[in-house]
C-alpha cells in the first residue's frame, strides 16, 4: 500500500471516532437536563383518589378512597385537599360518573344523601327501588344500615275452607338485596365515632323489576321480616356460583375486570325459586303440617255432615226432584222421576 492510501486511511478513522464520541456526548447531554427536571416538580397537597375502579353506582367507603400527593400545578379546585375535606360527609356518598383507579375524586363526581337524585344514582342499572314497612321485630331491631344485604322471609296463614285448623308457614322469598336507606336516611348516624342503632319504620330495598312486583303482592299475602346476612355468605354463594357455572369469567379479561365481574355477581339479588320454608309442623307438634283442603275450582265443597238432607214421602222414601211422573199399581201410587229406572 502506497503511503497516500495510507494517510488517507488513517485521517477517515480519526473522523469515525470523533464523531462517535460527539454523538455520545449528546445523547448523554441532552438526557441529564430531563432526568433533573422530573425529579425537581414540585409536589403539592395531598387529593382524594380512588383506590379502585368505581363504577356508577358505588356507595363510598372508607376502603374505597385515600389520601395522595399531587403535583402542585395539576391541582384543582374541585379536588378534595386533606386538612379541608371532612371525610365524615363523604362517606356514604354515590358516585355519579365512573371513576378509575387512581384517579382525583372530584366534588361534581360524587352525590351526597340529600341531594336530588341521590337515590337515582345509587341504583346499579336496570334496578329499582322498593319500599316496605317493617317494625322492630320484623327489622332486625334496628340493626340493619345501608348497605347492607338481607333476605326477605314472608309469613303467611293458609285458612282451610272446611273444618280443621289453618296452616301457618314462613318462607325465603328474596335473598341477597341490597339496603338503600332506613326511613329516610341513606347514611349512618354517628355519635362521638361510633354508628347509633336506631328503630324504623320503613326500609328502601335495590331489587330487580320483577321483583318489585312480587313484594308488591306479598306485602297483600303475609308479613314480611328482614333477615341480615353475614359478609361471609356472599364469597361462600359465589365460589358455588362459580363452580356450578352460573357466574362465568370470560377468558381475557384483566384483573381489575375480573374483579369487578366478580363483586357483581357478589352483590346481585337472588329470586329463592327453591326457597327455604317453615310449618307451623315443624315447631310444634299441634300445628299442620300439611296444606288444607280446599275447595275445587268453579264450585263449592261441601262435607258429608253439611249436605242437605233429601225428602222423605210419607212411607219413607225420598221424594225425588225435577220432572215426575205419579204411577198407579192397585192400591200403591207414588212419584217417579223421569228418566229413572
Amino acid at each position: 500500500m502506497d503511503k497516500r492510501k495510507l494517510m488517507l486511511l488513517v485521517g477517515a478513522l480519526i473522523v469515525a471516532i470523533g464523531t462517535a464520541f460527539a454523538a455520545r456526548s449528546l445523547f448523554v447531554g441532552a438526557s441529564t437536563p430531563q432526568a433533573e427536571a422530573a425529579s425537581k416538580v414540585p409536589m403539592g397537597p395531598k387529593v382524594l383518589v380512588a383506590q379502585r375502579a368505581l363504577p356508577v353506582g358505588t356507595i363510598i367507603t372508607a376502603d374505597s378512597i385515600n389520601f395522595q400527593a399531587w403535583p402542585k400545578d395539576m391541582v384543582q379546585d374541585v379536588y378534595f385537599v386533606e386538612g379541608e375535606a371532612d371525610m365524615q360527609k363523604l362517606l356514604g356518598t354515590v358516585v355519579r360518573n365512573p371513576i378509575t383507579a387512581g384517579e382525583p375524586m372530584t366534588k361534581g363526581n360524587l352525590v351526597a344523601p340529600g341531594d336530588r337524585g341521590f337515590l337515582a344514582a345509587a341504583l346499579g342499572a336496570g334496578m329499582r327501588a322498593v319500599t316496605i314497612p317493617v317494625s322492630a321485630r320484623t327489622g332486625v331491631a334496628g340493626f340493619v344500615f345501608p348497605g347492607d344485604h338481607i333476605d326477605l322471609v314472608l309469613t303467611q296463614t293458609v285458612k282451610s275452607n272446611g273444618e280443621g285448623m289453618p296452616l301457618k308457614a314462613s318462607e325465603t322469598i328474596m335473598k341477597n338485596l341490597r339496603v338503600l336507606a332506613t326511613d329516610q336516611s341513606t347514611e349512618q348516624v354517628m355519635v362521638e365515632g361510633k354508628t347509633r342503632v336506631r328503630t324504623f319504620s320503613t326500609v328502601t330495598l335495590e331489587v330487580t323489576p320483577k321483583m318489585a312486583e312480587k313484594i308488591a303482592v306479598s306485602q297483600t299475602i303475609g308479613t314480611i321480616s328482614l333477615s341480615l346476612r353475614s359478609l361471609a355468605d356472599n364469597s361462600a354463594e359465589l365460589e358455588q356460583a362459580i363452580a356450578s357455572g352460573d357466574v362465568k369469567i370470560p377468558s381475557g379479561v384483566s384483573k381489575q375486570q375480573e374483579e369487578a365481574l366478580l363483586k357483581q355477581a357478589m352483590n346481585r339479588p337472588i329470586e329463592s325459586t327453591n326457597a327455604s320454608f317453615v310449618t307451623g309442623g315443624d315447631v310444634s307438634r299441634f300445628q299442620r303440617k300439611t296444606m288444607p283442603a280446599t275447595a275445587p275450582a268453579g264450585g263449592s265443597q261441601y262435607s258429608a255432615s253439611s249436605a242437605p238432607a233429601p225428602r222423605l214421602s210419607m212411607n219413607g222414601k225420598p221424594i225425588p226432584t225435577g220432572p215426575v211422573v205419579r204411577v198407579t199399581r192397585g192400591k200403591d201410587t207414588e212419584s217417579v222421576a223421569v228418566g229413572a229406572k
